[in-house]
């Protein structure tokens, strides 16, 4: 098949298709969309990038009674990212049809989605804990839904959501069609599938959209206050017709989109804090390329299929692998080359050097004044890179000053003494871990963690979210502040405690 048109869609989703300006369907889509189309349960195994959410999305829309004002699509997620992706996703490929799409999520208000949901949308969206929330509370009614989808099955395992995603496909009726898409197909996926699944047909796509081969990876070794140059110099040298700059936190994607624009760069924000309309203009500007540039939250790593991205930025190291990963891999879609920067600075080398062994990368070092002038040297080669790092890492610490001896006339030495943390003067930053008693199962993300405590004054320097607590390293001397600004406000609902975590960070 060489087109949309061959895979048996209508015009209305053919005209949105175009609107997208995708191509040639990709190997996921060739092969699910077809069987989906004859009424077929799915087990779709592809990883990140393999276009799985038009996969079932284009089959999903044209399935719908526009007329009809009942839920008859479910996509269960297992974020409220990757919930937010597939709803806007979704409306996109709905645009020419009238079709109306809901994502529901915690760390929202209930009532704002009871609304939508009044509203009779014939497609929802949701993540499994508050799927389930609104269909207790008599506001989701899924008799009528006759085509459900659970994506990323293997995340909704890892999360602890397979017991909350059996309760709701017994909602939902026994004649139901019903598509799995998993990366990995781990025992209990296998038989959640046998369970629920009737003489499902099994494809299996090897992802050649994302390879690595086809991502060029750099780390651009950069202070801070320089970051802002070197991403204008590659943007004015390379001009990219489409490319995500990545942020930790919403109010710096502002101040970011901020300073870009007055640097006659014409940016656009996308973060969880802006409302859903907005963020759904700016994804239709993005598609079709009326902007260019997108500065974004972790928000958009996840589940976007959007093949014209040339340039990723990590403008702030990813907390951990998996992010860098998800990140870029916005870009070197369908066979096509990108360019990944992330900019390191020396509090960042850890966390890159982590990166690199855990993800395997195979990275480029420039330093920025490289990058400015548009050098293609690689600053270090690899090994030498690796052995430099190591290095450092095991140099052993300096001498704490002894206590001051006084000398036989009455002076104390002049080498200083040890800094009043316990810290030596030139040794890595000291560090707390904080146990706090939020996860991914309240709905709480890295990203909303971290701001909570940038909101009480402190600045994070890791935050890892586990499925019902969170962990985040903080300097050693706020860690007491820390605690006492964050034990007892709120988070999505939750009231939170923060303690010194049983494992500490390792001395430095």
């Amino acid at each position: 098949m060489t087109g949309f048109a061959e895979l048996g869609l209508s015009q209305g989703v053919l005209e949105a298709i175009e609107a997208l300006e995708y191509r040639e369907p990709m190997p996921i889509q060739v092969e699910t969309i077809p069987v989906i189309m004859r009424g077929r349960d799915i087990i779709g195994q592809a990883q990140t990038g393999s276009g799985k959410t038009a996969a079932f999305g284009l089959p999903a829309v044209e399935q719908i009674d526009e007329t009809s004002e009942d839920i008859q699509v479910l996509v269960l997620t297992p974020t409220r990212e990757l919930c937010i992706q597939v709803a806007q996703a979704l409306r996109t490929f709905s645009e020419f049809k009238g079709v109306k799409v809901v994502a529901v999520f915690g760390g929202q208000p209930i009532p704002e989605q009871t609304v939508q949901l009044r509203q009779g949308p014939q497609i929802v969206v949701g993540t499994p804990g508050r799927v389930m929330d609104l269909i207790r509370r008599g506001w989701l009614q899924l008799s009528d839904a006759r085509y459900v989808v659970l994506d990323e099955a293997d995340e909704m395992l890892s999360l602890g959501f397979m017991e909350d995603v059996e309760w709701i496909l017994k909602k939902t009726p026994s004649g139901r069609q019903t598509l799995l898409f998993s990366a990995t197909m781990p025992a209990p996926i296998r038989k959640l599938a046998d369970r629920y699944l009737y003489e499902p047909v099994h494809v299996k796509v090897e992802s050649a959209t994302l390879t690595v081969e086809t991502i060029d990876q750099v780390i651009v070794d950069v202070e801070p206050n320089r970051k802002l140059d070197v991403l204008c110099a590659i943007l004015e040298r390379d001009r990219p017709a489409a490319s995500i700059v990545f942020r930790r936190r919403k109010m710096t994607v502002d101040e970011l989109v901020a300073q870009l624009g007055a640097r006659g760069f014409d940016a656009v924000p996308l973060h969880g804090d802006m409302p859903q309309g907005r963020r759904d203009g700016v994804m239709l500007r993005f598609r079709s390329g009326r902007a260019k540039l997108l500065v974004a939250t972790n928000v958009a790593a996840r589940g976007l299929d959007i093949s014209h991205v040339s340039h990723v930025f990590s403008y702030d190291v990813p907390d951990d692998p998996e992010e860098y990963t998800h990140r870029i891999g916005r870009t070197g879609r369908v066979g096509r080359s990108g360019l990944a920067y992330t900019f390191m600075t020396n509090r960042d080398r850890k966390g890159v050097a982590e990166i690199e062994r855990v993800t395997g990368a195979k990275v480029r070092h420039f330093t920025a004044d490289q990058v400015i002038r548009g050098e293609e040297l690689k600053v270090l080669p690899p090994e030498v890179v690796a052995s430099v790092t190591e290095a450092a890492e095991d140099a052993p610490a300096k001498p704490a000053a002894r206590p001051a001896a006084t000398h036989s006339n009455g002076a104390a030495p002049t080498n200083g003494a040890a800094p009043s943390n316990g810290a030596v003067a030139g040794d890595a930053e000291a560090l707390a871990r904080l146990f706090v008693n939020a996860g991914k199962r309240h709905g709480v993300t890295r990203e909303a963690l971290a701001e909570a405590f940038a909101a009480g004054g402190i600045e994070t320097r890791r935050v890892r979210m586990h499925h019902t607590y969170g962990l985040v390293d903080v300097p050693r001397e706020r860690a007491d502040e820390a605690v006492a600004a964050l034990t007892g406000s709120e988070l999505a609902g939750r009231t939170l405690n923060v303690e010194l975590a049983r494992e500490q960070p390792a001395a430095a």
